[in-house]
């Protein structure tokens, strides 16, 4: 079992991916009815100002340290082994894992249809028991249940949630007693990335926290906010924490 470190009121997971991996597989192995968030800056920044997000992140089995400015904070912990661990990464790994049962629940059609080919491709043998695209409005409850019940009859291992946070997150929370599935990982922008309709940054961008310049060029928009005021929060934040009021 992994431990977590407060990061500005955040439980973060201190782990890397194979720590992430195996503890997700043995999840499987018991039929534990975990939930699994990525936290990059956005998501420590958004829980600053929304309790109720705060209180569902905290409450998830595993929330991984996504965004190297993260991975600093906990490694300055003393937590020389934790790297970054966020959704590509974690599906990369579990779909060469044989035997595991997949499904997939997010993005549009076309993004589906792609990531399905591209799965297939790069992971031979890779068992993909359902997809589903929910419409981008408030589902009607017959949509919901049917969404639920397609889920239960395709009784996955771990159901891969793309549908951006926190959407995902509370989504994972509210059905984590309902749905008789193993794991839940939020991905968030996971889907884009493996399906190829969305450039990821290079590693070496990754490795170095530059990976939200190149999103912010790839996607100025739809991303600025988050970046530019989020990451200009996340140092407030941070520094505010270091010099509490008495």
């Amino acid at each position: 079992m992994h431990e977590r470190v407060n990061v500005l009121g955040v439980r973060v997971s201190a782990l890397n991916v194979d720590l992430a991996c195996r503890e997700i597989e043995g999840w499987v192995k018991e039929r534990r009815k975990a939930y699994v968030c990525v936290a990059p800056v956005s998501t420590i920044v958004d829980c600053q100002h929304d309790s109720a997000y705060r209180d569902v992140v905290n409450a998830a089995d595993m929330v991984t340290p996504d965004g190297m400015p993260v991975v600093w904070l906990v490694k300055s912990k003393g937590y020389p082994y934790v790297e970054r661990t966020y959704g590509p990464d974690l599906m990369r790994v579990l779909c060469c894992r044989p035997g595991l049962r997949h499904y997939f629940l997010g993005a549009t059609p076309e993004v589906m249809g792609s990531l399905s080919r591209n799965l297939q491709k790069g992971f031979p043998g890779i068992n993909i028991v359902g997809m589903h695209s929910p419409p981008f409005r408030l589902q009607a409850q017959p949509e919901e249940e049917a969404v639920t019940s397609a889920i239960h009859a395709a009784k996955p291992d771990i159901l891969w949630v793309g549908l951006g946070s926190p959407k995902q997150d509370f989504w994972m929370k509210m059905h984590r007693g309902c749905l008789d599935v193993p794991v839940m990982a939020g991905v968030g922008a996971a889907f884009d990335f493996l399906a190829g309709t969305k450039l990821q940054a290079p590693r070496w961008m990754q490795r170095t926290g530059f990976e939200w310049l190149f999103r912010l060029c790839c996607e100025p928009k739809r991303l600025w906010k988050r970046y530019l005021i989020g990451n200009s929060l996340f140092v407030y934040y941070l520094l505010r924490s270091f010099f509490p009021k008495h």
